[in-house]
């Protein structure tokens, strides 16, 4: 890490300056010698919850379905309340931390995740069970955004290792959760209820060491690094790196490698090559992490490719989460076999997402990938609709390389901009729109599922919606940035 020289320290009697407008001391807190296993333990069990409430449902939809009597339109909109929950309170999570304190507000998230798995499915009704979902999405998406200065507060040398075990454990989840949620129902005596609400233990599991540290962050002294309680700066120093699933995405610097999960991580890197000059450090970046992207922003055309590529893999990745173990199901293939197709589709973003952004940084234009990637998709689904059965592990695999244009995003955010201030900017803008564009895609293939009484309709309109994906992600990739296109200098 490179030093850093913090201004605004105590002469005197003099009362020290307000800190939370300037660059953030890498330093973490001193703590007893058993807290730091503590937030490791924490962040591992955290990120083992972050999925499971999305992935353990596709995998039991049809139960679900049958036994709260959704129509498919209402099963659709039940698909599109993941990115709306992220979209809605995403944004809010950098606010609660600076009152709160993040390890407080995950914690709080944790609890919310609990609370939700354990009441949806004995909420009563398909409204109860919506909103008990909303609780426990609106907890994922606070903890989404937050993971990452969690990492960068207690972790400050150790950024892309602790992101690697984040992305790593996040993806364990995703893919867990769709794996087993089926035998387990089976092995419990069938019911959906209890193999939907088994899911709130781990949850539960997950509040104790967060509890832990949310009261040592009460205990710290009152000249304790600020770094946490205001989330969202851009400290200076080397290469940036955006983490976070939401429009409270946050900037951070470190030496951190380049890598995420394609299963709709929460964390990527942004590689050396997307370096942040001394002057990101500056107030001006670190309130723009946390207000939003500046007006100009929209006039970059690049934003905004940027913005639709992220808002159509997005929609893909949670169309395939949703319904893609039923697409499987319909098409003869065994419960269980076709959560574990998803566990298949989630988990080949581990390898990938540390293969991608490192690719992506070695080239001037990031757009040879993203036809790779969008070409997959498109042999994924075409085997859909033709060999739906008899050829579904290749599908997997395929579809599976196909979602890894996550990853690939975050990395472009990184690569887009040459500043901190940008950085955050760009991240903000193309996340909370992104996530915006992705509410209709899992709502409509349901209705469309229901209106036609097959798959054949929605699986065209998932592989048609690669197409713009591809345009979108080819302008996304040229060799600019948007300081070049909008004026801005920070």
């Amino acid at each position: 890490m490179p030093s850093e020289t913090r201004s605004g320290t105590r002469a005197g009697n003099a009362p020290l300056p307000d800190r939370s407008q300037e660059p953030r001391d890498p330093s973490p807190p001193r703590h007893a010698a058993w807290f730091t296993p503590l937030v490791m333990v924490g962040i591992v069990l955290a990120a083992l919850n972050l999925r499971p409430a999305i992935t353990s449902l596709g995998a039991l939809l049809e139960e679900v379905r049958t036994g709260l009597g959704m129509s498919g339109t209402v099963a659709g909109l039940l698909t599109s309340v993941p990115p709306l929950c992220f979209a809605v309170f995403g944004i809010a999570a950098p606010r609660l931390a600076r009152r709160f304190g993040p390890g407080a507000v995950v914690c709080a998230g944790m609890a919310a995740i609990a609370a939700g798995l354990a009441i949806r499915p004995f909420a009563g009704g398909t409204a109860g069970f919506l909103a008990a979902t909303a609780l426990a999405l609106m907890g994922i998406a606070v903890s989404n955004v937050l993971m990452p200065v969690i990492v960068k507060r207690y972790f400050p040398d150790r950024v892309g290792s602790m992101t690697g075990l984040y992305s790593m454990a996040l993806a364990v989840g995703t893919s867990a959760a769709a794996a087993v949620t089926v035998p387990l129902t089976s092995a419990m005596g069938g019911g959906w209820r209890i193999g939907l609400g088994v899911w709130a233990l781990l949850a539960a599991l997950a509040v104790l060491p967060w509890l832990g540290i949310a009261r040592a962050r009460r205990a710290e002294p009152a000249g304790a690094p600020a770094s946490e309680a205001a989330p969202g700066g851009v400290p200076g120093g080397a290469s940036a790196s955006v983490a976070g699933e939401g429009p409270g995405a946050v900037v951070e610097s470190g030496d951190a490698s380049a890598s995420a999960s394609a299963s709709n991580p929460a964390s990527a890197s942004v590689p050396a090559s997307a370096s942040v000059p001394a002057s990101a450090s500056a107030p001006a970046s670190a309130s723009a992490s946390a207000e939003g992207p500046a007006p100009r922003i929209v006039r970059s055309p690049t934003a905004w490719a940027l913005a639709c590529f992220f808002g159509l893999q997005a929609t893909g990745a949670y169309i395939t989460m949703g319904w893609m173990p039923q697409i499987f199901r319909d098409a003869g293939v065994p419960a269980g076999t076709a959560g574990v197709l998803l566990a298949v589709i989630m988990v080949m973003g581990v390898p990938l997402a540390f293969v991608i952004p490192r690719l992506a940084t070695r080239l001037r234009s990031q757009g040879p990938i993203v036809v790779a990637l969008g070409l997959c998709g498109l042999t994924g689904y075409a085997g859909l609709l033709t060999a739906p059965a008899g050829g579904a592990w290749a599908w997997a695999l395929l579809l599976g390389v196909s979602n890894c244009a996550f990853p690939l995003a975050l990395t472009m955010i990184g690569l887009r901009s040459r500043t901190g201030g940008g950085v955050a900017r760009l991240s903000a803008f193309a996340q909370s729109t992104g996530y915006l564009i992705s509410i209709p895609g899992p709502l409509l293939v349901g209705v469309l599922y229901e209106r036609s009484g097959g798959w054949n309709l929605p699986i065209a309109l998932m592989a048609g919606l690669l197409v713009p994906q591809i345009v979108f992600g080819v302008l996304a990739g040229r060799d600019r940035t948007i300081e070049d296109e909008t004026g801005m200098r920070d």
